[in-house]
């Protein structure tokens, strides 16, 4: 019986919505702004590009060898770098974490690529490796200018290329990262389409007053259950819709207006960071839903319940504003803050996870942190929606509902 009214609630849920002329208005709405700012990309045809300045960091130990004989031990040791003895030395030390980098220079630095192999400490962490090897250069060739050639170096800057290894394990850089940054951009697009729909949820029944008679056939924990389940198969519906436009202008029309052709096969889709987005986007969006949900059951009005929602939904653009910190700087006291505290640890552990910052017992924690949240969330919303059944005109007591056993539903009339 209670599966059969689970499933009679998140299908009632799911049709009422998605028959709205507001769900298809809002939902389309989105591919068609989309649409519009491809067409005046392909007529104006202008694109800017940036690039991320790489910063040089001290504190981290480097080995190198120098086929080209222009860093000299004495100008190494400046950089707290001490000679390899072999290419090969000099990457197993970066690979069992003996140092932190090791730089291979050329023989003809001004033609050929400089090398680098250091640990990954996160994509943006990880230019200070490049800094630091064209930094070497520079201060060795400036202390030996003299020739025609030597010159032309100090003009340019060197190419250089750095591999990061997690391990003995080759990391894969931008590539690695964007598949799951993918999952901060879906959990906004859910938070800014669904909330209302959240908040309305439990708070519909009772502006309509049929919440009395919906809970003699349901109890609360499957009326809230159902519509929590409803959001979800809601939220997975519009990402549908909102991918569908994306990969038919990319497929079919991406020459006429101008798409960049992206090597999608590049990318790298790393187990662990892929499967810690998920689980974080799962339990930041349920907690959200609970909680949306909860401050519905317990005001009356949908206006009281919008006055409510902005602070919750403010939680979620607040760790935006420290963005610069968490990317350069994700110890900092004020980005552990944003990492735990439930409502903006979503975001805060969804950017460092994308970025590598976020260590695997870091990730665990925030996990747990969501579901725990999320859990206790939706046993106070039910607690909420039954206490507050009737209270249609004020709103409910937390103390008074949490201080009170739970009733039973009311027993169905025959």
């Amino acid at each position: 019986m209670a599966e059969h009214n689970l499933g009679a609630v998140a299908g009632f849920e799911f049709i009422r919505i998605i028959t709205r002329k507001w769900f298809w208005a809002g939902t389309l709405a989105v591919p068609l702004i989309m649409a519009v700012v491809l067409g005046l990309m392909g007529v104006s045809n202008t694109t800017t590009p940036t690039a991320p300045e790489a910063q040089l960091s001290a504190g981290f130990s480097i080995a190198y060898t120098d086929q080209s004989g222009l860093i000299t031990a004495a100008e190494a040791a400046t950089f707290g770098a001490s000679k390899a003895t072999s290419r090969e030395h000099g990457i197993r030390a970066v690979q069992s974490g003996s140092v932190d980098a090791f730089f291979e220079f050329p023989a003809d630095p001004a033609k050929s690529t400089v090398n680098v192999h250091a640990a990954d400490r996160g994509i943006f962490e990880n230019n200070k490796y490049s800094a630091a090897a064209q930094a070497m250069l520079s201060q060795a060739v400036t202390a030996k200018i003299g020739s025609a050639e030597l010159l032309d170096l100090t003009g340019n800057a060197a190419a250089i290329d750095v591999k990061t290894y997690r391990g003995t394990v080759e990391s894969g850089g931008i590539n690695a990262a964007i598949p799951p940054l993918l999952f901060l951009m879906i959990f906004y697009m859910l938070i800014f389409l669904l909330a209302g729909q959240m908040l309305n949820s439990a708070l519909e029944e009772k502006e309509n007053r049929v919440t009395e008679m919906i809970l003699t056939t349901v109890k609360p924990a499957t009326l809230i259950s159902g519509k929590v389940l409803a959001l979800f198969a809601i939220g997975l519906l519009q990402m549908v819709i909102f991918a569908t436009p994306i990969i038919i202008g990319y497929v079919f029309f991406r020459e006429k207006i101008n798409i960049p052709a992206f090597d999608f096969s590049a990318l790298i889709f790393e187990p662990v960071p892929m499967i810690t987005g998920l689980l974080i986007l799962i339990g930041g969006f349920a907690l959200f839903t609970t909680t949306l949900v909860a401050i519905g059951a317990a005001v009356p009005t949908a206006k009281e319940a919008g006055n409510l929602m902005g602070v919750i939904i403010v939680l979620v653009f607040v760790p935006l504003y420290a963005a610069s910190l968490i990317i350069s700087d994700p110890q900092d006291m004020m980005v552990q803050i944003f990492t735990y505290f439930p409502f903006s640890a979503p975001v805060t552990a969804l950017l460092r996870n994308g970025l590598g910052s976020l260590s695997t017992g870091e990730a665990a924690i925030v996990i747990t942190i969501l579901y725990i949240g999320a859990t206790l969330m939706f046993r106070l919303a039910v607690r909420l929606f039954q206490h507050g059944s009737i209270a249609y005109t004020s709103r409910v007591n937390i103390r008074s509902a949490l201080g009170q056993p739970a009733k039973s539903a009311p027993a169905p009339a025959k």
